[in-house]
């Protein structure tokens, strides 16, 4: 016995004494935030009165007798969402247009004035009842911004906005996040029921005292907006995050709505003051609510994986959007490549090849702090280096020669984000060689790459605030993905397609049919003189593989068209590439068709430069047959599209047109119209 006490004072004595933790690196996450941060992954619905519009904003004054799904099933939702690995949902309760998913005490436009169960439905219970059953946390998205009730723009909007967020926050248990919009009537150019009404984003909503009542109501929950207080914006709704991500932020320099918040304050600041990590929203579909036209425009897998890398990837949660269709169910497309996406995520991730290396570190702080933490999957165990050692190296040492092509690295962020820069090599027959030279990590990192071949990486902190602190690395090796082809299409209707760095054959369709490897095989141009359909996919003849199927509407193209105007530079507004645009001198697009044609709508893309400029947000469109007699065809405004600068489409009933002429009513900004493309749809369908 007296040997064995002996031997085990020995091994303690060889461990070396218990040391403290590092410092806290401030700002820090609350309680609140770090729970947030387990949840990582989870989903956005946007269903309400705009699904049955099939607008993107309303504009107050529908009748909520048109909210009538016919088999809405929240039991769905919540089953799809927790297949596809995702750990709540966020509910559009209240919308733009003002309409309400509950039976709200406090106005007549919500579901109980509509035929939905005779009046008697109650959306956010039914979701609430859906997510407890299947264990996922339940959040609320409330726009500030009122575009039906009659008092907005005044004191009494703001004690009808706390009302009702008392009644969400009281009668539907734990909510996980409270989710303000930023858009709002504040630019002047929006009009609705009530007409135009500026407000100041800034005070009239009176921030801190709702955000007080949430606090009192849910103290659980994060609050989200362009500026937090908890989750902020990422500053854009393609679901992506930057290279240099930071979770802090000077707080008190933002605001909800604010115009100049992507370009400053999107990717976080090094010395911000407070915690407020980004969340990337982006849909599955180009637009945010249901739209039939876009059955066949949900995101392909590799643009959703695209997605996952850069969000979670790059230190921000993930927020997925389904737009609900009038079933009241998300669309059988939509579930069929979330579920592809859940698939791959899974097989990415299959295997951590660090768990059989040999990890060492050039520095450590002691027993408890060891390099080994960073294999083990409980959270609070961590890798530290001493104070005041900045310069890091881990080396990961594996038994073999291995492909890789993932590294994931996460620091320990209860303790504030240090990491600012840091390397990756791989060590091959010619030495170590740079995979990549990065700055932030922050809650999690993961690098995508090339396969190497290698038996060993170095894994260096080059730069932080303070010393180092990691939670957990792993390294994998995730399957090829053979991706779509890609289209492009001059004026003339020629076609080519291809796909980037890769030897495989294209087969096409265009006739709407799904194609195979029995399908027209793609070897030259094609010359594509009429409005089709395009289907198209990648086949790797070595292995086999299929890709996803690229699916294009083409419309007639346009080789006889001409712009109206002196400005040589005018025709970029017609020459089908969407990196380039036509800035207007009167807030106006003439075009002429060469030849009449029947239409049924148009198309216009805006700007797709960083910095976009004349973004046209309400417009008319004319038609004419002689370039002088100009008869309105549409008259509207393109909601969201600052914040979602997609191709916008406008239809309507067939009309004979030579010449046709978009004009800019109001911009985002308030200069000039530009146009990086206008099309016309010549199909009725």
């Amino acid at each position: 016995m007296k040997k064995l006490l002996f031997l085990a004072l020995i091994i303690c004595a060889c461990q070396g004494p218990e040391v403290a933790p590092p410092a806290p690196v401030y700002p820090i996450p609350s309680e609140r935030q770090l729970a947030w941060h387990d949840l990582e992954y989870y989903g956005f619905v946007h269903f309400n009165m705009n699904t049955f519009s099939d607008m993107e904003w309303g504009m107050g004054d529908e009748d909520p007798a048109d909210f009538n799904p016919t088999a809405l099933d929240t039991r769905q939702w919540a089953k799809v969402a927790k297949e596809a690995g995702m750990k709540g949902i966020i509910i559009t309760a209240k919308h733009h247009d003002g309409f309400c998913l509950w039976p709200s005490a406090y106005t007549e436009h919500s579901v109980k004035n509509s035929p939905w169960k005779g009046g008697k439905g109650d959306l956010i219970q039914e979701l609430r009842e859906a997510c407890d059953e299947f264990g996922l946390e339940m959040g609320i998205y409330y726009s500030p911004w009122d575009r039906n009730h009659a008092d907005y723009g005044t004191p009494a909007y703001i004690t009808y906005m706390r009302n009702q967020l008392t009644e969400l926050l009281t009668n539907y248990g734990e909510i996980f996040e409270v989710w303000f919009d930023g858009a709002n009537g504040g630019t002047g150019y929006y009009g609705g029921a009530n007409e135009n009404r500026y407000v100041d984003k800034l005070t009239y909503y009176d921030w801190p005292n709702i955000y007080a009542l949430v606090r009192e109501l849910q103290p659980g929950a994060v609050l989200f907006s362009d500026g937090g207080p908890d989750v902020r914006w990422v500053g854009n709704e393609d679901g992506y995050a930057y290279e240099t991500t930071w979770s802090n932020l000077m707080r008190d320099s933002v605001y909800a709505g604010m115009p100049e918040y992507p370009e400053k304050y999107a990717s976080g600041q090094e010395d911000g003051t407070h915690w407020v990590p980004a969340e990337a929203d982006v849909s599955i579909r180009p637009g945010w609510y249901y739209h039939e036209y876009e059955d066949h425009k949900v995101k392909t897998l590799p643009q959703l994986l695209d997605i996952y890398y850069n969000s979670i990837g790059r230190n921000a949660a993930l927020l997925i959007n389904f737009p609900v269709d009038r079933r009241g169910l998300i669309h059988e497309k939509d579930v069929e490549q979330i579920m592809k996406l859940s698939t791959k995520i899974k097989e990415d991730f299959a295997v951590d090849l660090a768990q059989k290396a040999k990890l060492s570190a050039s520095n450590e702080r002691g027993r408890g702090f060891e390099i080994k933490q960073v294999l083990n999957e409980d959270k609070n165990k961590y890798w530290a280096a001493e104070d005041g050692v900045i310069h890091n190296e881990i080396i990961i040492q594996f038994p073999q020669i291995q492909s890789i092509n993932r590294f994931m690295a996460q620091e320990h962020i209860a303790l504030g984000q240090r990491v600012k820069a840091f390397t990756l090599e791989a060590k091959t027959e010619k030495g170590w060689e740079l995979i990549h030279n990065g700055t932030t990590i922050g809650a999690k990192r993961i690098l995508r790459f090339e396969d190497v071949d290698t038996d060993a990486l170095r894994f260096t902190i080059t730069d932080a605030k303070a010393s180092p602190t990691i939670s957990r690395i792993g390294v994998f090796h995730a399957p090829a993905l053979l991706i779509e082809p890609l289209l492009k299409r001059d004026k003339s209707g020629a076609l080519t397609l291809n796909v980037p760095g890769s030897n495989v054959d294209i087969y096409y369709t265009l006739d709407g049919s799904n194609p195979s490897i029995s399908s027209l095989k793609y070897e030259r141009p094609v010359m594509v003189d009429q409005a089709v359909q395009l289907k198209a996919i990648s086949h790797d003849p070595v292995t086999g593989q299929l890709s996803e199927i690229l699916v294009q509407d083409l419309d007639m193209p346009k080789a006889k068209w001409k712009v109206i105007h002196n400005d040589p530079n005018a025709e970029k507004a017609i020459d089908e590439d969407p990196n380039t645009f036509w800035q207007s001198t009167g807030d106006e697009l003439i075009v002429d068709l060469g030849e009449v044609t029947t239409i049924h709508g148009f198309t216009y893309l805006p700007p797709q430069n960083r910095y976009m400029s004349g973004v046209i947000e309400r417009f008319v469109f004319q038609s004419s047959l002689d370039g002088r007699t100009w008869t309105d065809r549409a008259l509207g405004e393109f909601s969201n599209i600052y914040n979602n600068p997609i191709e916008q489409t406008i239809r309507f009933d067939g009309v004979d047109a030579r010449y046709i002429r978009l004009r800019a009513l109001g911009t985002t900004d308030g200069l000039k119209g530009s146009f990086a493309e206008l099309g016309v749809i010549t199909r009725d369908n």
